[in-house]
C-alpha cells in the first residue's frame, strides 16, 4: 500500500477517535475538549489537502448515484465542520479566551449541539463510504487472499447486531432530539461509566458505517448492471 493511502487511512482512525472523545465531553472537561477540537480541525484539514485531487475532478467525469451521495455527504461535512469552528471559538473558555469575542453565547450553543451531533452521523456515514477501503487495507495486513462465504456471512451478522445495538443507543442516547435542537441544553450524565457511554457511541458509529457500506454496495452494483444491459442492447 503507497505510503500516502497510508497516511490517509492513519488521518482517518485518528479523526474517528477525536470525535469519540469529542462527544464524551462530560469526562474530560473544557480544556481537553477544546484541544481535541483543535486537533480534529487540523487532521480535517490535513485531510482535505491529501484529498485535494478529489476536488479537482469534482467537474470532471459522470455523475453517478454513488457519487452524488459521495459529494453530497462531503459538503455537510464541511458545513458542519466550518459550523463546529466557529461556535467552538465564540464559546471557548481557554484555547481562544484571548479573543476580544462577546456576544453570541446562545446561538454558538445551539449551533454546536447541532453540529456535534449532525457531525458525528455524517462522519460515521462518511467512513461506511470507503470501509471498503479498510475492509481491503486488513485483508492485506493478514494476508489471506482467498475469499470464504461462511467469514463472510459471520462479519455481516456481527456488523448486523453492532447496527442493531447502535440504533437502539441511538434512540436511547436522544440523537434525533439533539439533532433536532429540542432542546438548548443537553443533559450529561457525569456519573455515567466510560466504558458504557463509549460502547454505546462505537455502536451508534457501527450502525451508520453499516448502512453506508451497504447502501453503497447496493447503489454500485445496481449502477453496474444498468451499464451492462445498456451494453448489451
Amino acid at each position: 500500500m503507497e505510503p500516502k493511502m497510508i497516511l490517509k487511512i492513519v488521518i482517518d482512525v485518528f479523526m474517528s477517535l477525536a470525535l469519540l472523545v469529542l462527544m464524551g465531553y462530560q469526562f474530560w472537561g473544557d480544556a481537553a475538549h477544546e484541544w481535541v477540537g483543535v486537533c480534529m480541525l487540523v487532521l480535517f484539514i490535513a485531510h482535505h489537502v491529501l484529498n485535494f485531487g478529489w476536488y479537482r475532478s469534482l467537474f470532471k467525469g459522470r455523475y453517478t448515484p454513488y457519487r452524488i451521495i459521495q459529494l453530497v455527504i462531503n459538503f455537510l461535512i464541511l458545513i458542519v465542520m466550518l459550523i463546529q469552528m466557529y461556535s467552538g471559538i465564540v464559546m471557548s473558555r481557554e484555547v481562544f479566551a484571548f479573543l476580544p469575542i462577546n456576544g453570541g453565547l446562545s446561538l454558538a450553543r445551539k449551533l454546536h449541539i447541532i453540529g456535534s451531533y449532525w457531525g458525528f452521523v455524517l462522519m460515521s456515514f462518511h467512513l461506511g463510504l470507503h470501509w471498503n477501503m479498510f475492509i481491503g487495507m486488513a485483508g492485506k495486513t493478514i494476508k489471506n487472499k482467498k475469499p470464504s462465504r461462511a467469514r463472510s456471512a459471520v462479519l455481516i451478522v456481527f456488523g448486523a447486531l453492532v447496527a442493531a445495538y447502535g440504533l437502539y443507543a441511538f434512540i436511547k442516547r436522544g440523537f434525533i432530539d439533539n439533532m433536532l435542537l429540542k432542546s438548548e441544553f443537553v443533559f450529561l450524565d457525569f456519573s455515567e461509566s466510560k466504558i458504557l457511554f463509549y460502547l454505546d457511541y462505537i455502536a451508534i458509529m457501527g450502525l451508520f458505517i453499516f448502512i453506508a457500506h451497504y447502501v453503497s454496495k447496493i447503489i454500485r452494483k445496481i449502477t453496474s448492471n444498468n451499464k451492462i444491459n445498456k451494453s448489451i442492447k
